[in-house]
């Protein structure tokens, strides 16, 4: 056997054993794979945001060179019917506590009665070539029947407006009220009041890798193979089953490595379903891959939230009452209900202790791309509110911001701390331990110190030069069930195999869940083979969405090892001739305690476990070595981090620079140090582009104003600054390991903090930034304003 150091590998900083094959091009994504005969498909998508399909003409396109099929969406809804119920579903505990009423309009796979924004496909050409394929989606004629486009949530829901979906006689397809305490009466009672309305922009996730389907039939068994860039391939298999009327067990889903996905790639799309329907038709392998422009214009957008907020508060700035009431504009459909518009209203709070809340949302259906979960999914406009206000009321008692912060954070002696609210889970919100006030001062301490900062703020206006520093905190429910699986397996070659239905898409799952396993075992993590996101590999899964994989997919392999763990004490007590009691396991066998020398290795176990023979497996032990195990949290984990950022803000262009910037974050046990890192660091980058340059803009006629990479501005490596990283740990009673999800929380803290530096860096001004993105005409328009009003 191996000797393997007792020592923990959870825990340590260990390279990722995928970029083994990432960094040397041996990484292989869906438009790298290729099948012998594979067509290509391509859609054709409406020039208009709202019209009545009168008539689409395929024939031309079907005439073309190298054409193999053409079909349209009035014709395709004769075969498919529309896409099942997408949406999560709610559980019974939360329809039973929260008042709510949501409709889901179903999104057909082409549109095929009216197209609802610009770039809904109505259309797909599949030929030999994507080169034939996109040539003769030109000769496709549409005969499209305007009408007036609504893009403005709150003109959506006003008497009159433009229906998206004529059925329903109504564009609120979605509300919900929840609250604790009586907010009215405590913001009556309350010696001061303000009110302010925030708006949260519509931006997107932008993964490396845009999005892409194979989708290939085998007559002789009547299934097929879906290959998607998809962090979901076992809910992608049960619609995909249910389209095409085929059992489960008949249709496989495989993610390929997966060049990100940030939510975007977190649900099923119609494309996901029509390309294996297309498959089956033709008998050939189908391939479509999505390009950047048709990624800003079909894939999925998010955030778009505006709010209106009233806060109470006394002389000393403790916050008595929050009321907030918001609109989330869900564009044309609504892939996920209530999931990302909950998580805002639950989130709003933050770290604070607040007697008396309410809060009413509303989901209004515009005509453009709908809107879905996105890095944070819902909880960046819940911080941004909420930051904001802590600000605000700081200003209007001349207090310092740092000061309001603390007058109302839990503190870690009141933890377990519950909010008086359910969870989207429909379990009570507990904080399950962490110390905010510590982050908060940690996080201030590594820009410098607060009132170090001051006195060089105070020094730079001298100079005509303007400081600001601003703070976002935020908390984040993690982990989230309602499940996921794990199977483990001993093979006879000694190795461990583990499977689940968590999908990667870049995260170094394959590294991380190599070293919880290794130290479930006791071996190297060398010897642990992951193999995820493959609907063959184990028969239920969930997915890796909502910060959530490492919490559940480590329970679920604890829970399956402790199962094997207790079948190969069995053998081995057997091949030892001992009770298993007196075992424990070693560098990659099982020993019995205080006996050097006394032990059988997993390979001979696993050998001795298979069926038929005698190889040592005692009478009444099913023959086998592996189990599977589902976990299903009780509740979320609770993560939480405060974002800290020092700005420098030149009035004369508007420009915004971050000189400094730190994070102080909690996410219970690390697995692995330099990923979680990354992933903070990672995030933060997409919460600063969401601040300060990324937005998705539509014209009055709803075309897309950003339909390249060229208007809707990234940031680069020289608009991020580096991030100083401060790591609090508060393990998690809530899961074997005490970890924490950490994959979505970079990008909730950088609006609220950056907005609040620059707000502070232009106080002599006594100008509020209370949208986004802070972009230079803003900053302008803001400072010149002030100007004329002194």
């Amino acid at each position: 056997m191996n000797d393997v150091a007792q020592t923990n590998f959870v825990g340590r900083s260990m390279a990722r054993r995928e970029d083994r094959r990432l960094l040397t091009g041996r990484g292989q994504f869906i438009a790298d794979f290729e099948l012998p005969h594979m067509l290509h498909a391509v859609f054709v998508r409406s020039p208009i945001a709202h019209a009545r399909i009168k008539a689409v003409d395929v024939s031309r396109a079907a005439a073309s060179p190298g054409v193999v099929y053409a079909l349209s969406g009035p014709e395709l809804v004769q075969e498919l019917p529309p896409v099942p119920d997408t949406q999560l579903s709610l559980p019974r505990k939360w329809t039973t506590l929260v008042q709510h009423k949501f409709i889901n309009p179903q999104q057909p796979l082409l549109a095929y009665d009216k197209v609802r924004h610009v770039g809904e496909a109505v259309a797909v050409i599949v030929a030999e070539s994507r080169y034939a394929a996109e040539d003769a989606a030109q000769l496709v004629e549409l005969q499209l029947d305007p009408l007036p486009a609504v893009l403005d949530p709150e003109a959506a829901l006003q008497a009159g407006a433009t229906i998206v979906h004529d059925k329903f006689a109504t564009n609120l397809i979605g509300r919900f009220t929840v609250g604790k305490g009586d907010a009215a009466a405590a913001l009556a009672r309350a010696p001061r009041r303000l009110r302010r309305r925030f708006h949260h922009h519509r931006y997107a996730a932008m993964p490396m890798e845009c999005r892409g389907v194979v989708g290939l039939h085998d007559p002789r068994t009547d299934s097929v193979t879906i290959w998607s860039a998809t962090q979901v391939v076992h809910w992608l298999r049960r619609e995909a089953a249910a389209v095409l009327k085929l059992p489960e067990g008949r249709v496989r889903c495989v993610a390929l490595d997966v060049g990100g996905g940030f939510g975007v790639k977190g649900h099923v799309y119609p494309e996901d379903l029509l390309i294996p329907h297309l498959a089956r038709r033709l008998g050939r392998p189908v391939q479509w891959i999505e390009d950047r422009r048709e990624h800003l214009m079909c894939s999925c957008h998010s955030r778009d939230q505006i709010h209106d907020v009233e806060v109470g508060f006394d002389e000393d700035g403790r916050i008595l009452a929050l009321r907030d009431s918001f609109i989330v504009d869900c564009g044309a459909w609504n892939p996920i209900g209530a999931g990302v518009v909950y998580n805002t209203a639950v989130h709003v709070p933050g770290p604070y202790k607040i007697d008396a809340m309410a809060f009413e949302a509303r989901i209004a259906a515009t005509n453009k791309v709908p809107n879905a979960p996105y890095r944070g999914a819902g909880r960046p406009e819940a911080a941004f509110a909420m930051e904001r206000i802590i600000d605000i009321v700081a200003g209007e008692l001349g207090l310092e911001p740092t000061v309001v912060r603390l007058r109302n954070m839990i503190r870690a002696n009141e933890m377990p701390f519950p909010m008086g609210m359910p969870y989207r889970d429909g379990q009570p919100i507990v904080y399950d331990g962490g110390d905010y006030p510590a982050a908060l001062e940690k996080a201030l301490a590594a820009l410098g110190g607060l009132k170090a900062f001051r006195e060089r703020q105070g020094a730079a206006r001298q100079q005509g030069r303007y400081l600001g520093l601003g703070v976002g905190c935020y908390v984040e429910g993690t982990g989230v069930g309602p499940f996921e699986s794990a199977l483990v397996r001993i093979e006879p070659s000694g190795k461990i195999f583990v499977t689940s239905g968590a999908c990667p898409q870049g995260q170094g799952m394959e590294t991380v869940f190599a070293q919880v396993v290794a130290d479930a075992w006791r071996v190297d993590p060398d010897d642990v083979v992951i193999s995820l996101a493959d609907t063959a590999a184990i028969a239920v899964g969930f997915g890796t969405i909502a910060s959530r994989t490492t919490v559940t997919l480590s329970a679920a392999i604890h829970g399956a090892s402790e199962k094997l763990r207790a079948k190969a004490f069995a053998i081995a007590a057997n091949m030892l001739e001992c009770a298993s009691t007196d075992l424990e396991l070693r560098s990659g066998g099982v020993g019995i305690v205080g006996v050097p020398g006394a032990e059988v290795s997993l390979a001979k176990l696993a050998q001795a476990a298979r069926p038929g023979w005698d190889h040592g497996r005692p009478a009444g032990v099913d023959a086998g070595l592996e189990e599977t195990y589902y976990f299903e949290p009780p509740t979320v984990t609770w993560s939480y981090a405060v974002h800290a950022a020092a700005v420098e803000v030149d009035i004369e262009l508007g420009r915004v620079t971050i000189e400094n910037y730190a994070v102080a974050h909690d996410c219970g046990v690390v697995v692995n140090p330099m990923l979680v890192d990354g992933q903070i660091v990672g995030g933060a980058a997409q919460g600063i582009g969401g601040a300060l340059l990324e937005a998705i803009d539509f014209d009055p006629e709803g075309q897309l104003l950003t339909a390249s990479l060229v208007d809707y501005m990234l940031p680069t490596a020289c608009d991020v600054p580096r991030v100083n990283l401060i790591h609090q740990h508060s393990p998690s009673p809530l899961n074997p390991l005490g970890v924490k999800g950490v994959g979505e929380g970079g990008p909730i803290g950088p609006p609220a903090a950056i907005a609040n530096a620059v707000a502070d860096a232009l106080s002599p001004f006594k100008v509020e930034f209370d949208r986004t993105p802070i972009t230079p005409q803003r900053i302008d328009e803001a400072v010149r304003s002030a100007a004329r009003v002194r």
